[in-house]
């Protein structure tokens, strides 16, 4: 059948209270994250748009969705979420690891 999680769809979303501006995700996928010029990091979508509502979600690029996972993971503000487009269960992110 294959890992459900490999085959989803999936989207992200910043939370930008708690952003840091540390910046690790934008080195992580410029493609998706980006600072605006409040100094916090945002999505953009597939046309590269910036998406400065609070909260915002985009698509996972199938090509950057283990960049994205890590961003999500190591990200030191825990401010990324990374979850499934259809049932929005997390797959990375606060409220997703188990450990």
């Amino acid at each position: 059948m294959g890992d459900m999680a490999e085959e989803r769809e999936l989207e992200v979303s910043i939370d930008q209270d708690a952003c840091t501006g540390d910046g690790l995700c934008v080195q992580y996928a410029p493609d998706v994250f980006e600072f605006d010029i409040d100094g916090l990091a945002y999505v953009k979508n597939a046309d590269g748009d910036l998406l400065t509502t609070e909260g915002s979600q985009t698509r996972v690029p199938e090509r950057l969705r283990l960049d994205i996972v890590n961003a999500a993971h190591d990200c030191p503000g825990e401010c990324i979420y990374v979850r499934g487009s259809a049932d929005k269960a997390p797959v990375a992110g606060p409220g997703a690891d188990a450990d």
